[in-house]
C-alpha cells in the first residue's frame, strides 16, 4: 500500500513539544491492520477531519488528519487516551 503523507513542519515541532510524538512516527498508525478510523465531527468545521487510532511501534496513538489532493495531511498526534484505548481493544462505541 502506497500512501503519501504531508504536514506542516512548524506544527510537527509544536506537536513534539506538546505531546512528545512526531508526525513521522504518527504515520505508522495507518499501516496497523487493526486501526480504527472515524470522522472527527467536533473539529470538522472548515474541512472534514478524521481520527485514526492505531499502533505505531509499541505506542497506541490517536492521529487527526485530513485528505487533500491524494495526500494524507497529519494535523496532530498524541498518545491514545483511555476511551480511545477501549475503542481500539473492545470496539468503537
Amino acid at each position: 500500500m502506497n500512501i503519501d503523507f504531508e504536514w506542516d513542519e512548524e506544527k510537527n515541532v509544536k506537536n513534539i513539544r506538546k505531546h512528545k510524538i512526531n508526525f513521522e512516527l504518527a504515520k505508522k498508525v495507518f499501516f496497523d491492520p487493526k486501526r480504527i478510523e472515524m470522522i472527527d465531527i467536533e473539529h470538522s468545521i472548515f474541512e472534514e477531519r478524521l481520527k485514526i487510532i492505531g499502533f505505531s511501534g509499541l505506542k497506541l496513538l490517536s492521529v487527526i488528519f485530513t485528505e487533500r489532493d491524494n495526500f494524507i495531511r497529519i494535523i496532530s498526534a498524541r498518545k491514545a487516551d483511555k476511551y480511545e484505548e477501549e475503542d481500539y481493544f473492545y470496539g468503537y462505541r
